[in-house]
């Protein structure tokens, strides 16, 4: 079985939101460093593009188990 998903919407839309994740995570990072609360907001952000990646990595394999 390939860990790679066929390509289509579910896969890049996916692939986006793992990429908002890892730069939000960054700009929490940077932020609670300077000592700024902002990072919260950050941290929201990676949470909530965490889980949209997730969700469309599973429908991505949903749907490459349903066509073959």
């Amino acid at each position: 079985m390939s860990l790679l998903l066929p390509p289509g919407p579910a896969r890049r839309l996916g692939l986006y939101a793992l990429i908002v994740c890892v730069l939000s995570v960054a700009a929490a990072v940077v932020s609670f460093m300077r000592g700024s609360f902002l990072g919260i907001v950050w941290v929201l952000l990676a949470g909530l593009s965490s889980n949209m990646c997730w969700y469309y990595v599973k429908r991505a394999r949903q749907r490459k188990s349903v066509t073959g």
